[in-house]
């Protein structure tokens, strides 16, 4: 077994290095510790499973043959791996930014001065030709721009930005990544929020409440995003689209939010020419008049949103299900043959309780393999409706910390929405 980590309290720059390097090594698990940042905990709360991410606890170090360790270079700044330290039949690999020299003694090192760890991996991944889904890039771009400051710190170097450009080609998503990092909101920001503020305007469309905010700039103001953002968080609308027109340059920059699952913003902007996921996204459109925007905008959601995206479209079925007289040993089976984490729980018909890898943790002796699940299911289940969002799934999820909800339709379940289904599409992965 091989497995990836990094230091404690980790950040962006150590997830995402983490998550790389298992590329390089495929099997590799990775391992977080649970002490990490608060935007980082936020950020796994959703992502864990899709990413495969393991605790310390989780893993067996007797099994462990080779640790590849990432962004640190110290035993003290591991967590739950000291039993490793002294093992002399295994082989650790180590990629560390810092400058200083820690009591690792790795088999292989690259120890070399870097804006972010990151940027060590993706030359390995660059030279080795591997291809980074948008999740990835996005992860890695983060990263990137918090340990160098959106490549604004002195210690950026010139191939950190290299990486970026790679990143932002392998289509990191830029306003995922705003949410992640909080960046710093200025004078030039309040200026344009203050605008936006007096030129509101807020219409119903299809039901919807939706805002528009058209103001003129001049020159470039950056983290307009955030702006719009905000005007969202303070209107209260279902969506809210800034039209930032130009003088100088002659176009028009459109930045929309919104609720995802009420009104789907990329969808919009991919009609303008631009791009986006469901709950955001942004356009620029050349020598065009704001009121023919808010215009097109509109006959956008009037035509769009009949054909929304619900949990229907998204589910796996039939799903696979055991009964509450299933053995702990059987479910054992099931859940390494399907590759999944959880499975519910049926009584004719009926969905009873759900069963995960989580619920193996109470059991205290070999003999209760022997059990059957009811001793150990989880008989509070948390389900949703096939008429629902993805939205709706992923917020869900977050809340309750849970991998998946089964679909139930006239209290019979007829599908399974997964994390990592809600959250493939929320990123816009879903085929044309």
């Amino acid at each position: 077994m091989q497995i990836a980590t990094t230091h404690k309290n980790t950040d962006f720059d150590a997830l995402a290095s983490t998550i790389a390097v298992c590329r390089l090594y495929p099997g590799a698990i990775p391992v977080v510790p649970k002490h990490v940042n608060a935007n980082v905990r936020s950020f796994l709360a959703i992502h864990k499973d899709l990413l495969k991410i393991r605790s310390p606890d989780e893993i067996d170090l007797d099994k462990v043959r080779r640790l590849l360790v990432v962004d640190v270079n110290q035993w003290s700044r591991l967590e739950g791996l000291s039993a490793l330290r002294h093992r002399e039949d295994l082989e650790i690999f180590l990629w560390d930014h810092h400058p200083v020299r820690g009591d690792i003694n790795a088999n292989r090192v690259l120890n070399e001065e870097m804006g972010a760890n990151i940027t060590l991996l993706m030359r390995e991944l660059r030279g080795k030709n591997i291809p980074i889904t948008p999740i990835e890039a996005t992860l890695y771009l983060a990263g990137l721009y918090e340990d160098t400051g959106n490549l604004m710190f002195p210690s950026t170097r010139p191939e950190d930005a290299r990486a970026a450009a790679d990143l932002l080609e392998a289509s990191a998503d830029l306003g995922v990544l705003n949410t992640l990092l909080r960046p710093i909101f200025g004078e030039a920001q309040k200026e344009v929020l203050t605008e936006m503020l007096h030129a509101e305007k807020i219409v119903k469309i299809n039901g919807f409440t939706v805002g528009f905010y058209k103001v003129d700039i001049d020159g470039h103001v950056g983290g307009l995003s955030i702006v719009v953002h905000m005007v969202r968080e303070l209107s209260n609308a279902d969506a809210v689209f800034g039209i930032f027109s130009g003088r100088r340059k002659g176009k028009s920059i459109i930045i929309g939010r919104s609720n995802a699952d009420l009104i789907n913003t990329g969808a919009v902007m991919r009609a303008l020419g631009g791009g986006g996921h469901p709950g955001a996204g942004s356009a620029q459109l050349k020598f065009a008049n704001p009121d023919t925007v808010e215009e097109m905008i509109t006959d956008l959601i009037t035509g769009n949103q009949s054909a929304s995206v619900q949990i229907s479209d998204l589910m796996s079925f039939p799903v696979v299900t055991v009964s509450a007289d299933t053995t702990m040993k059987e479910v054992s089976l099931i859940l390494r043959e399907k590759g999944c984490t959880g499975v519910p729980v049926v009584e004719s018909g009926r969905l009873v309780g759900v069963i995960s890898r989580r619920d193996f943790k109470k059991l205290r002796k070999d003999s209760a393999l022997k059990a059957p699940v009811r001793a150990f299911m989880s008989s509070r289940v948390i389900c949703i409706l096939p008429k629902q969002s993805p939205a709706e799934a992923a917020q869900i999820m977050v809340r309750h910390d849970i991998g998946r909800l089964p679909v139930v339709e006239d209290g019979k379940i007829i599908g399974i929405i997964t994390r990592s289904d809600a959250m493939r599409y929320l990123y816009d992965l879903l085929p044309d």
